[in-house]
């Protein structure tokens, strides 16, 4: 082990984050990144490394690289967010959350990172994928635990909080909890972020594959929902 700043990093964690940073050097494609940056609107720049190639550098690094204990997980995770020079080291942070490694830590006890994640991220690339692929299966697990917190996000000051609360049950298909979507959405039914008002929009036209008829419903009954909120809801209806 070695110690940064007085924090010990393990010795998989170190290399680790010099692996993906390797890596997402060799596939960097220069023509791409500033595209990619500009579609973004990212101050952080890109190296220019499309998605699927992202993906296979993480399955190959994460099978070479094993973390066996949730504490030096979530520190590589943190360390590979809040160290990132490129947007794709971000990218990758968040591949390693959801990596077959770290099923077990998928609990509780998880989601303050993933908070620290959505709020120090704050633009929809992040947001969304911790949303409802990491926060949404947590919700659906430990409901009793994770129902009053998104409660409590839906009213946060941090926008992102906010969408992560509206959006995260999107793919819940009959796993969805009603009363707490009718909620979360009632919240910030009056917030005029573009952002939240299409996370509801995307929302309740997801819900609306599994109740089509509890979603016409919560429209008509919710006349003060924004024209964006109402077009997207219904958009398939």
């Amino acid at each position: 082990m070695s110690s940064v700043s007085g924090v010990t990093v393990t010795a998989v964690t170190h290399e680790l984050i010099r692996a993906v940073r390797n890596g997402l050097a060799d596939l960097a494609d220069p023509a791409k990144a500033p595209e990619m940056q500009r579609y973004m609107k990212s101050d952080m720049p890109f190296r220019g490394v499309p998605k699927p190639a992202r993906a296979q550098l993480a399955r190959r690094l994460f099978a070479e690289h094993v973390i066996t204990d949730r504490a030096t997980w979530q520190d590589t995770v943190r360390r590979l967010w809040h160290e990132a020079t490129y947007r794709e080291e971000r990218y990758l942070a968040i591949e390693l959350t959801g990596h077959r490694m770290a099923r077990a830590w998928q609990d509780p006890d998880t989601v303050p990172l993933y908070q620290e994640l959505i709020v120090t991220g704050a633009w929809w690339d992040f947001v969304d994928e911790l949303a409802i692929r990491r926060v949404g299966p947590i919700l659906r697990n430990y409901r009793d635990e994770l129902t009053p917190l998104m409660r409590s996000w839906a009213r946060h000051d941090d926008l992102w909080l906010r969408r992560a609360a509206v959006i995260c049950q999107v793919t819940a298909k009959d796993q969805t909890d009603p009363d707490l979507l009718a909620d979360v959405i009632a919240a910030t039914l009056h917030d005029k972020d573009f952002f939240l008002r299409k996370g509801i929009g995307w929302a309740l036209r997801d819900y609306a594959k599994t109740e089509p008829g509890w979603v016409r419903a919560f429209v008509d009954a919710h006349p003060d929902l924004s024209p964006l909120s109402r077009r997207e809801a219904l958009k398939h209806l």
